[in-house]
């Protein structure tokens, strides 16, 4: 038996504090759980589920390359509606993927690059 339970948080490194604060809480409008300026860490969720995160990169030298190797997947009612609906809001996305009979889904971006992702049922 594994000794891992669940996946608590996946966390994401940004340089601009104060704008990925505002991407996360005001742009998205995801629920803060738990933030700590003094750490450089804030959580966005709910209870009992999955977080994403930001954690302020302090250095030394520039922050770590951003890459689609590790993406965090949000369930959506509607991709082609969230996709819009972020595209409003002035946010980067690629266009909206169909896979028949399995899922639809897009991929965003927050201000420093980092990729996310937004699934619907195909």
């Amino acid at each position: 038996m594994s000794q891992f339970k669940k996946v608590e948080v996946v966390a994401h490194t940004v340089s601009n504090w104060e704008k990925a604060k505002k991407f996360y809480t005001e742009v998205l409008e995801w629920p803060l759980i738990f933030a700590s300026e003094e750490a450089g860490w804030i959580e966005f969720g709910r209870e009992n589920e999955t977080h994403i995160s930001i954690n302020r990169w302090n250095g030394p030298g520039p922050a770590p390359a951003k890459s689609k190797a590790v993406i965090a997947v949000f369930t959506v009612e509607d991709a082609h509606k969230t996709h819009d609906w972020l595209v409003a809001k002035g946010v980067k996305c690629d266009e909206v993927v169909h896979i028949p009979g399995m899922v639809t889904y897009g991929t965003f971006y927050d201000p420093e690059g980092n990729a996310l992702q937004f699934a619907s049922a195909g």
